[in-house]
């Protein structure tokens, strides 16, 4: 998730952790208001597919184009993550981080106004800019802030409020629309944005930025077999995983489900998140990254090919329904930590350039499935879902090829 060397992070860390319980008491409250950013940045990147249909109607285009807007984002965030990463490597830390954050706000806010889709589109890209430039960062200040033996759990609570996005992002986006409109929603996601940036300033220390590593240099971990071998997998797993997320609502009405249901199966949908990424950490330490993968990907097959029959026969069996949602949640995001774990085994001393590549993979993974799913979508969402879970068996049988990468 770092950027930043992680040397750097720990001299940092340690005269943090040298000026008592007041600093450590402020670093404590710096990372909440962390974790509270990276919750406002994942729910911009979520929360547009629970209002998918209305933000269709009001724009006059498609339910296949407005998703789109989820590729446009996460295209540019993977296009721009190394990119500013390299081009801001010297901006203060404190300075960084708020900068993000408002850009953040301009950029929902924006969205929020968009009179046409156009307009939507360049304000999904300056909100990639801007998460861009923050989520990285802000995972290196929480171990830079917090003392060695407790830098772990300030990462955990930085990337947990990514986590909590995914799991509340699209049924919050659904319940706000439900009481407001979906740009009522985006205004206060912006306004959220604002609040974390001011709470970031107000509990940051100063902090000074890094020695620019060259984008370059960046990208010589590409260059080992290892590594060419497994990030793909990244793409492909994540690209499985997302051919329906931004057309989940659609999906779910086809498959029987309507009113207070949808919002009930998101929530499913959440809860095997971040069950899934809790457990897949544990289970890579105890089985192996591969043993985790290939019942990761199995799992997420099987969820969204039992989606896929619901929404094309449109049965009511809602218990089988719900089972799938949670089993295509758990599978799409059990990936992240094994995958991580096989790529710095693939190149122990470049650990932040490989942790790098693989949070852009994800983004491209995720710009290719919402394409993907798009582009069938005038077919029915039942196709959407059935190429996803062939992308997972996909995902499975390029995993078998490559398990000796450990």
């Amino acid at each position: 998730m770092a950027d930043i060397p992680v040397t750097r992070a720990a001299g940092d860390a340690g005269a943090v952790g040298s000026a008592g319980a007041a600093g450590r008491s402020r670093g404590l409250s710096a990372t909440l208001v962390l974790a509270l950013g990276t919750f406002a940045v994942g729910t911009d990147a979520f929360v547009v597919a629970g209002f998918l249909p209305a933000m269709a109607g009001s724009l006059g285009v498609s339910e296949s184009a407005a998703g789109q807007s989820v590729t446009v984002f996460a295209a540019a965030y993977a296009v721009l993550s190394p990119v500013l990463a390299t081009a801001c490597a010297r901006v203060p830390r404190r300075a960084l981080l708020v900068g993000a954050l408002l850009v953040l706000a301009a950029a929902n806010l924006a969205s929020a106004l968009a009179p046409n889709y156009a307009v939507l589109l360049a304000g999904r890209v300056l909100a990639a800019a801007g998460a861009a430039a923050f989520t990285p960062g802000a995972g290196a200040v929480a171990a830079a802030l917090a003392p060695p033996e407790r830098r772990a759990r300030a990462l955990a609570v930085v990337v947990g409020g990514l986590t909590m996005a995914t799991a509340l992002g699209v049924p919050l986006g659904t319940l706000v629309e439900r009481a407001v409109d979906w740009r009522t929603a985006l205004g206060l996601v912006a306004a959220l944005c604002a609040v974390c940036a001011a709470g970031v300033h107000a509990a940051m220390p100063p902090l000074p930025g890094a020695a620019p590593v060259p984008l370059r240099a960046r990208l010589r971990a590409l260059r080992r077999p290892g590594v060419l071998a497994v990030l793909p997998l990244t793409a492909l797993g994540m690209g499985a995983g997302y051919t329906v997320y931004a057309y989940t609502v659609p999906l779910l009405a086809n498959a029987g489900v309507g009113g207070a249901g949808v919002t009930w199966m998101l929530c499913l949908y959440g809860a095997g998140a971040v069950a899934g990424n809790l457990a897949a950490g544990t289970a890579t330490d105890r089985w192996g990254a591969v043993r985790v993968l290939a019942a990761g990907y199995a799992l997420m097959a099987a969820g969204l090919g039992v989606l896929a029959l619901a929404a094309a026969a449109g049965p009511r069996a809602l218990p089988l329904t719900a089972a799938a949602v949670v089993a295509w949640g758990a599978g799409s995001w059990c990936q992240t930590p094994p995958q991580q774990h096989r790529l710095i085994s693939a190149a122990p001393g470049e650990t932040a350039l490989v942790v790098g590549l693989n949070a852009s993979a994800i983004y491209t993974g995720i710009g290719f499935g919402t394409l993907l799913g798009g582009l069938l979508l005038p077919l029915g969402t039942a196709s959407a879902a059935a190429a996803g879970a062939v992308l997972a068996l996909a995902a499975g049988a390029w995993l078998a090829g490559t398990r000796r990468y450990r």
